[in-house]
């Protein structure tokens, strides 16, 4: 006979994999993060939060219907691609040194330039 099928502990055990906590799970599905935790114990998860689940973890339905750790880990590493710490899809499109550069290069300009103004104002004291 095979094993029934848990859907709340196989959307746990994908939640654990992917390194996403429940309480970031709650907050993309407008959850408590009770409320999550109560999903995660339910033997079967209604299909239209079944769906927003899977595609808040990005990941197909079937696996979490039909879980297996070799199939998930499978389509995780396929599929899934984390490209920020929050999963905004957000890439720097900035180099950190360029700016920091350009930083110095505006407050040198600054200070040369106050130099020269207060090197103007000492003359015209030295002449008057």
């Amino acid at each position: 006979m095979p094993n029934k099928v848990h859907q709340g502990r196989n959307v746990k055990r994908i939640r654990e994999i992917l390194g996403i906590k429940q309480d970031v799970l709650a907050n993309d599905l407008g959850l408590s993060q009770q409320a999550v935790s109560q999903m995660e114990q339910k033997e079967k998860i209604e299909p239209d939060q079944l769906q927003r689940i899977a595609r808040h973890l990005g990941v197909p339905e079937d696996a979490i219907k039909n879980y297996n750790e070799d199939a998930v880990f499978n389509v995780i590493a396929n599929t899934f691609h984390d490209n920020s710490a929050t999963n905004l899809n957000y890439q720097c499109t900035i180099n950190p040194i360029e700016k920091i550069i350009e930083l110095y290069d505006a407050l040198l300009k600054s200070e040369r330039e106050k130099n020269a103004l207060l090197e103007r104002m000492l003359e015209d004291r030295g002449k008057g």
